[in-house]
């Protein structure tokens, strides 16, 4: 009769590792008074038996859940519409490819109220998660100065506007205008605009005060702009409001991807050719970038490694509690396509 499997103790993995039960047991729950050998030997017993905590008895015992929240705060658009911009869907397969080699789990909250940010706070402070993950998209949003007042675990998506003590990871948005900048003068663009995102966004604040400051330092110090909120209509909008305020335009740098492939649609209706007549620079190298007609310049920002990075930096506050706050700021390139 076949035997059936049963589930990896932790004496199965003392015996592969050829070490104690208590050593396991220090390693599994990441108590630091074990050498650095013996835990590579007992983390690779682990991996090759496939040995899992079992999370009730840690939660029984007072230690870790093993779950994390991912918050998309600060949204009023409904999950339709967040799920829809590739800049949301990044983020959280970033945050999931990362978790899941740790065999943590996030829990989703889309938080687009007041009331469901709150309940996003009482569910890590009531433990059913270790801490959260929080990605804001506006100045003004409570969620993190919430659970910095609770003392809770938090890594935020982004640099906080209102200067909260948390820790981040952001881009350097600046130097990726700047580098938009720089290539449509080494085009000979002279009649260049700009689309900018929404003004209470710091991303988009970022990046219209960075372009508009490369521009000057290639002598061209008035720079016509137009402002979306990051979606393809609003690009599109933006976009014939400034071929009617500048008609001879030659050139457009637009916040993000989706909102230089609605200038796209609007200068294609318009009659105009890209590049030959108007060159095209987006923002992120998004999904929309190398699908459009034609295929988008952009400037890149790696959300995965970001949304990873911001992962690793939570587990880390919750191993060692107390440590101030972190930030890590990626550096943004330049990838050529055929729109400028």
């Amino acid at each position: 009769m076949k035997s059936i499997a049963r589930t990896p103790t932790l004496e199965d993995v003392a015996k592969v590792a050829g070490v104690s039960r208590a050593t396991v047991s220090r390693v599994v729950n990441g108590q630091a008074s074990v050498d650095a050998a013996l835990k590579r030997k007992v983390l690779a017993a682990v991996d090759k038996i496939g040995y899992r905590p079992n999370s009730a008895a840690r939660v029984l015992a007072g230690r870790r859940t093993g779950e994390l929240a991912l918050v998309l705060s600060g949204s009023d658009g409904s999950a339709e519409e967040v799920f829809g911009d590739p800049f949301f869907g990044r983020i959280t397969g970033g945050v999931v490819k990362h978790l899941r080699t740790k065999g943590i789990h996030p829990t989703l909250f889309l938080a687009d109220s007041e009331a469901a940010r709150r309940e996003a706070v009482d569910h890590v402070r009531r433990g059913a998660a270790d801490g959260a993950l929080l990605v804001s998209t506006h100045a003004d949003d409570i969620l993190p100065g919430l659970f910095v007042e609770a003392g809770l675990p938090a890594v935020l998506f982004a640099r906080p506007a209102l200067h909260a003590p948390i820790s981040y990871v952001d881009l350097a948005h600046e130097v990726g205008a700047s580098l938009a900048a720089d290539r449509l003068v080494s085009r000979g663009c002279r009649r260049v605009v700009t689309i900018a995102g929404p003004t209470d966004v710091p991303a988009a604040q970022d990046r219209l005060t960075g372009f508009r400051q490369a521009m000057a330092r290639h002598g061209q110090p008035h720079i016509p702009v137009a402002h979306g909120n990051f979606t393809q209509d609003s690009g599109e909008t933006a976009m014939l409001d400034l071929l009617t305020k500048v008609p001879d335009l030659d050139a457009v740098f637009a916040a993000n991807d989706l909102m230089a492939a609605g200038a796209l649609r609007a200068l294609r209706d318009a009659g105009r050719t890209v590049p030959d007549d108007v060159a095209v620079i987006g923002f992120d190298d998004s999904a929309p970038a190398s699908t459009s007609v034609p295929r988008l310049t952009t400037i890149a920002q790696p959300l995965e490694k970001m949304a990873a990075e911001m992962s690793r930096l939570l587990v880390a506050q919750i191993e060692a509690p107390g440590q101030s706050p972190q930030c890590t700021i990626f550096d943004p390139h330049l990838v050529e396509r055929a729109s400028a």
